[in-house]
């Protein structure tokens, strides 16, 4: 196997999906060691299953799936089904995978994963609530300063939240693990709102994927279909962005995107502002920050690597 090695976690989910696509679709650049699954878009159960089919529609069942977190540490679970669907795939037609879950929780496996393999050699992609990676760094402290990476979406600073006037849905849903994260030292960069919303879904970029033809563009115009569909009756956009699958893109062509070193803190305590991230530039030593904050991405640069490899 070649290329960079990466866990990628999730909680599948309509762009999840997207940004699986793009990943199993790049095998030359990206050693996919695992996918691991936690409750979010939809429950836990319903991500696991929704992570296993689309593996199979991309033929990649060399990946291992690997269920996590069926609830946040603290709050109470928050789904978000009005915007995925009730199976958390949209309209798609679902069905049972034919190869089952790999054993072993998510968060047992990043630590097996990054305690065996040299360290800085193994990045994380987080495309839905932390909990499992928390969970990890909980069980094995020791793993933090071997992780690579963690390229997460996640968070809102100018742009103001999507699932309360303050916070982006990943942290909201459990911004307890995203704190306990964000403060363990790991090397973050964070895909917030502020750039996922520069990236947006349009008929001609819908159009140029169906026409490839493979199953995973037919499956990937679906689904954006859908979130047209569906952010034009929810929040009245007619071109909706498109968020998880900037994090493969940026393991991919980190030249597609402008960040900064930051320090960021998550709101845990207000009922009102809880999962509110304050993105903080004005540091003593920036060259020291371990979290960087993106502020602007190449739309479509993004949409030409997603096209040209659903295309292979």
């Amino acid at each position: 196997m070649t290329g960079q090695a990466v866990i990628i976690d999730g909680d599948p989910g309509v762009d999840d999906a997207v940004a699986l696509f793009l990943a199993f679709a790049s095998p030359a650049d990206l050693q996919i060691l695992a996918v691991t699954t936690v409750a979010g878009n939809v429950g836990a159960e319903l991500t696991a299953r929704n992570a296993r089919i689309l593996r199979q529609i991309a033929d990649r069942e060399d990946v291992p799936v690997h269920a996590g977190a069926q609830a946040p540490l603290v709050r109470e679970a928050v789904e978000a089904g009005h915007f995925h669907g009730e199976s958390g795939l949209g309209d798609m037609a679902v069905f049972e995978p034919a190869a089952p879950l790999a054993p072993g929780h998510a968060a047992n496996v990043m630590v097996e994963h990054l305690m065996a393999r040299p360290a800085g050699s193994v990045s994380l992609a987080v495309m839905g609530p932390m909990t499992n990676v928390a969970l990890a760094m909980a069980l094995e402290p020791a793993i933090v300063p071997r992780i690579g990476r963690i390229v997460a979406m996640g968070g809102a600073r100018s742009e103001g939240g999507n699932i309360t006037a303050t916070s982006e849905y990943n942290i909201h849903a459990d911004p307890h693990a995203a704190a306990v994260v964000l403060r363990s030292g790991a090397p973050v960069v964070m895909l917030g709102l502020d750039a996922t919303h520069q990236v947006r879904v349009t008929p001609a970029r819908i159009a140029a994927i169906a026409a490839l033809g493979t199953p995973p563009a037919r499956a990937t115009a679906e689904l954006l279909e859908f979130s047209v569909r569906v952010e034009k009756v929810l929040v009245g956009w007619d071109h909706p962005p498109l968020h998880d699958p900037c994090t493969i893109a940026y393991l991919l062509a980190p030249e597609l995107f402008v960040t900064r070193p930051c320090r960021i803190e998550v709101e845990t305590a207000s009922p009102v502002t809880l999962g509110c991230t304050s993105v903080e530039f004005r540091l003593e030593n920036p060259a020291a920050a371990h979290v960087h904050w993106a502020t602007s991405i190449d739309a479509e640069g993004v949409f030409a690597l997603i096209t040209g490899r659903l295309g292979r």
